[in-house]
């Protein structure tokens, strides 16, 4: 939602599913109170495979963003695009700042090394050799990112970022899922993001959305 003192960055779209990874872009653009049109996907309906969906993102996935006719995807692209497009918010460091570093490096970190050893876990399956693991092992890229918090109280210290929204949100499904270790750094991090208004708003928002779609998928599976 929109502040006073927020203004429009040009015609900016989100193209979101509930309970899918496009809930904490949605949550982003909430904490940096963006104006933007909302697409929803219907993915209990498979809208997401569908032709008009697969002319956007021919991956058939979400988040994707639309700023001006331009396409942004890939959940950490959008995290850095979206920060940067409204620095007014205070959530990303700027050029020049010795936090810009850090704050890159933990929002690349989720998507090369964190993202590719949860599916492995998720999946039961080995690492591929060291030489050619993007992460190397679990243990040990997860032990960075422990390390990180236990310093906390966020990633870049005292100070909050669009790399938390990131990780907070990601965190909080993995551990509900049971993906990565319970540590208390990491429930006491996950309890600390994810307790700011704008991830209770953008929860009860999506939950309602699920459940719409939901009768939604269900009434056309009767129907057909």
């Amino acid at each position: 939602m929109a502040d006073s003192t927020t203004t429009p960055r040009g015609n900016l779209v989100l193209f979101h599913s509930p309970n899918s990874r496009s809930a904490g872009t949605r949550i982003l653009l909430e904490e940096l109170g963006a104006p933007h049109e909302l697409r929803v996907l219907n993915m209990k309906a498979g809208e997401q495979r569908k032709a008009p969906y697969l002319a956007v993102n021919p991956l058939g996935k979400v988040p994707a963003i639309l700023h001006d006719g331009a396409l942004v995807t890939e959940q950490v692209a959008i995290v850095i695009y979206l920060a940067d497009l409204f620095p007014e918010a205070g959530l990303t460091p700027a050029i020049g700042d010795p936090l810009r570093g850090p704050y890159l490096r933990w929002i690349a970190y989720y998507g090369s090394c964190f993202e590719p050893a949860i599916v492995d876990r998720a999946m039961k399956r080995d690492p591929a050799p060291a030489a050619t693991s993007p992460y190397g092992d679990f243990d040990t890229m997860f032990g960075v990112v422990a390390e990180a918090l236990r310093k906390g109280p966020y990633l870049l210290g005292d100070r909050f970022s669009a790399a938390d929204v990131l990780w907070g949100k990601a965190l909080e499904w993995m551990v509900k899922f049971k993906l990565v270790p319970e540590l208390p750094e990491v429930t006491d991090y996950v309890a600390r993001v994810c307790s700011r208004p704008a991830f209770a708003r953008i929860a009860a928002k999506d939950a309602e959305l699920a459940a719409a779609l939901e009768a939604a998928a269900a009434a056309e599976a009767r129907a057909s």
